[in-house]
């Protein structure tokens, strides 16, 4: 077994599952970027893989709250997204370690912000395939319990399950009885990469800005700084 590995063991301490196939885990964790400068490199990149784990992760997820929850279809819907959407995953991944051996390249590595946050929800999700074919549904099952279901709770107690701009309109609604209004401010960047200013208003008065590669992403950051500053 080579050096690298060998360093997977110090993951799997993290992970609480020790590969027979360590090559599975070398592979969830191997980016496409990587292959691009390492030509050589004996696995696929982890995309497969995340598809699988995803599925893997939603199945999981379902049955935890078609079992133990008698809320709508349309609840669990919500529920079910704060579980498994990028934010939620990449702290997650953060928390195990992931970060630190994933298979990048020399420019992707140097990546911060949402594009890494993109990265290691992929790499999670590409782990649960990974346990997935190792050792089939119960081991993968026994992970997304272990460190995604346990965050359902807080997930319920703070209702963190409504996004931003939804908290925010119910909000205003409730107490001023307006419904928010957004507003490009500017948009600068190439087309492949646009970036967006996004205000929020409540009838003619600016409340908040927020900035995003999408305009959804820049209206729920507005949402959110708009929520910060009226204490809501």
């Amino acid at each position: 077994m080579d050096t690298t590995f060998q360093e997977l063991n110090k993951l799997e301490n993290e992970l609480k599952y020790t590969f027979n196939n360590k090559s599975l885990l070398a592979q969830a964790l191997t980016h496409r970027s990587f292959l691009n400068e390492n030509p050589r490199w004996h696995l696929e990149h982890n995309e497969r893989l995340e598809f699988l784990g995803d599925a893997v992760l939603e199945l999981v997820v379902t049955d935890h709250l078609y079992r133990n929850y008698t809320s709508p279809e349309g609840e669990l819907t919500n529920w079910r997204a704060a579980l498994v959407n990028y934010q939620m995953l990449s702290g997650i991944a953060m928390s195990l370690t992931i970060n630190d051996f994933l298979f990048l390249s020399k420019g992707e590595s140097r990546d911060t912000g949402r594009a890494r946050q993109v990265i290691l929800a992929n790499a999670i999700e590409a782990v649960i395939g990974a346990i997935y074919l190792d050792a089939g549904y119960q081991p993968a099952s026994d992970f997304i319990n272990n460190f995604i279901l346990v965050k359902l709770p807080e997930i319920l107690r703070e209702k963190s399950y409504k996004d931003p701009k939804s908290k925010f309109q119910e909000e205003a609604q409730d107490r001023v009885g307006i419904t928010p209004a957004y507003e490009v401010i500017q948009e600068w960047g190439p087309d492949h990469a646009k970036q967006f200013k996004i205000g929020v208003y409540l009838g003619k008065t600016l409340i908040a800005e927020g900035d995003g590669p999408s305009k959804q992403d820049a209206q729920q950051s507005a949402a959110q700084a708009a929520l910060n500053k009226k204490g809501w």
